[in-house]
């Protein structure tokens, strides 16, 4: 059996570092979808479609930062690892095959708690926690990751300055958000949730936030971006990396 583990969080019990980031409008949302995300056919398909692109981005920005061996299964091996905004632990779990120590905080206990099951039947050990990132008295880490998160949250600096500070000296964040442009709202929004493809009320366009935009928070929390790389569709390659940023895109940051 794993040692996945799950603990709720309160700004009683854990040390605060900011005010609150999360909308409990978002958070609920987003805990009535626990039951069912890992199914692929379920309300987080779409989700199901974009891991394994996120993952590719992640697994190069990995090899590439720390210089190590792209044949190897395991690069992440000896270094811990955040994802913040977790939901039920597509990303977390995929982390911890890699070789990493890895936590996960969600907004939504629901979240936190379906990610904890999924896990220990995986037999992985990973610790999952609800709450608010700039909550958690947790240390910092090597990798911090927060994708299609940033869009839902209601004090974007402050949330990235939490973020920030979880980031260990020479460590490497990758975050990914929609973009705000008229082919987001036309596709992400109207189509999309329309076409029941995406839960309805999953995005707020005026959310979205742009490449240069999300350069500039970072750079105001002292972190700088890469180059972003965006996530495209197209019929005949599905969802993939691309230099068209107009749907959503992808990034790292790191200190100076």
């Amino acid at each position: 059996m794993s040692d996945a583990t799950f603990s709720r969080e309160t700004s009683s019990s854990a040390a605060s570092t900011s005010g609150a980031t999360i909308r409990p409008e978002e958070a609920a949302h987003f805990g009535t979808l626990a039951k069912d995300w890992w199914d692929p056919k379920g309300s987080s398909a779409m989700l199901h479609r974009l891991n394994p692109v996120r993952l590719r981005f992640v697994r190069d920005a990995v090899d590439e930062h720390w210089g190590g061996d792209a044949q190897s299964v395991k690069p992440l091996s000896g270094k811990t690892a955040l994802d913040v905004g977790c939901g039920a632990g597509l990303l977390c779990e995929p982390l911890a095959r890699m070789g990493a120590e890895v936590t996960g905080v969600d907004a939504a206990p629901e979240n936190a708690q379906a990610a904890a099951l999924h896990a220990e039947g995986s037999g992985l050990d990973i610790r999952y926690i609800a709450g608010e990132i700039g909550q958690q008295d947790i240390g910092r880490f090597d990798l911090v990751t927060c994708l299609e998160v940033i869009e839902h949250v209601a004090d974007k600096q402050a949330f990235l300055a939490d973020l920030a500070a979880k980031l260990a000296p020479g460590g490497l964040m990758i975050l990914s958000t929609p973009n705000r442009t008229a082919a987001s709202k036309l596709l992400l929004v109207e189509g999309a949730e329309t076409l029941g493809m995406i839960p309805r009320g999953t995005h707020h366009w005026d959310d979205f936030i742009t490449p240069d935009e999300l350069a500039s928070l970072l750079e105001d929390v002292g972190l700088t971006m890469g180059e972003p790389v965006g996530i495209a569709f197209s019929p005949a390659k599905g969802l993939h990396l691309s230099g068209e940023l107009a749907l959503n895109y992808i990034v790292t940051a790191y200190g100076s």
